[in-house]
């Protein structure tokens, strides 16, 4: 639970800290500009806010390993990002959306601060604990921060333990481990197909390069 809160608390701050300039640049995000992938962090911030306040008696279906499914690499032509780039044009003024995502994201921060973490949740037809459901939300908001910054250098990264709770969960999802050479910041933009490994990387990961990449939702 104070891992999502650091995680979630790093990312809002990382957005806050963005110029009007920095909206048009690109994002890591397949065919997203950083005012796209921020759109979009505003529809995740509402996710929270409703999984949260959506108990159930019922048993869990998944935990926070199995939460996530490896899924067909983003082209740009699903109807949702189509729309949530639709979406993020007509904020028009960057000052807006950060408002925006300021105002939602907070509150869903204190939301899962306030949540019992044994409580049960229920989210896209899936039941889980609050807990494992914030600890897999950590790899959503640090891949997104990664996201965020890709082409901001000066950028604020993610926290480390963050990173690190993201790579343990990546991990789980594929069912093997990344070379321990491999940063944890690496082994997410390579295990999920953010950059293409290079050839000490691929040497590295043996057979596990030919089943790259993994990405996840």
């Amino acid at each position: 639970m104070d891992l999502f809160s650091r995680s979630w608390s790093a990312l809002l701050a990382a957005v806050a800290d963005l110029s009007d300039e920095d909206f048009a640049r690109p994002s890591g995000c397949t065919g997203w500009l950083v005012r796209d992938l921020v759109c979009h962090l505003v529809i995740d911030a509402q996710d929270v806010l409703i999984t949260l306040a959506t108990p159930t008696a019922v048993e869990p279906t998944r935990d926070a390993v199995t939460y996530w499914r490896v899924v067909e690499p983003p082209t740009g032509d699903d109807p949702l990002d189509a729309l949530t780039v639709r979406l993020a044009a007509a904020y028009e003024q960057p000052g807006l959306l950060k408002f925006h995502l300021d105002d939602v994201g907070s509150a869903a921060g204190r939301a899962a601060a306030l949540a019992d973490p044994t409580g049960r949740v229920g989210t896209q037809g899936q039941v889980l604990t609050a807990g494992d459901y914030l600890s897999a939300y950590v790899l959503e908001g640090s891949l997104h921060h990664l996201d965020l910054i890709a082409h901001l250098p000066e950028a604020a990264p993610p926290p480390a333990e963050g990173l690190g709770r993201s790579r343990e969960l990546l991990e789980g999802v594929v069912g093997a481990a990344f070379p321990a050479s491999f940063t944890d910041r690496d082994t997410l933009l390579v295990g999920t197909g953010r950059r293409a490994p290079t050839s000490a990387e691929s040497s590295a990961l043996g057979a596990l390069a030919a089943r790259l990449p993994f990405p996840v939702g």
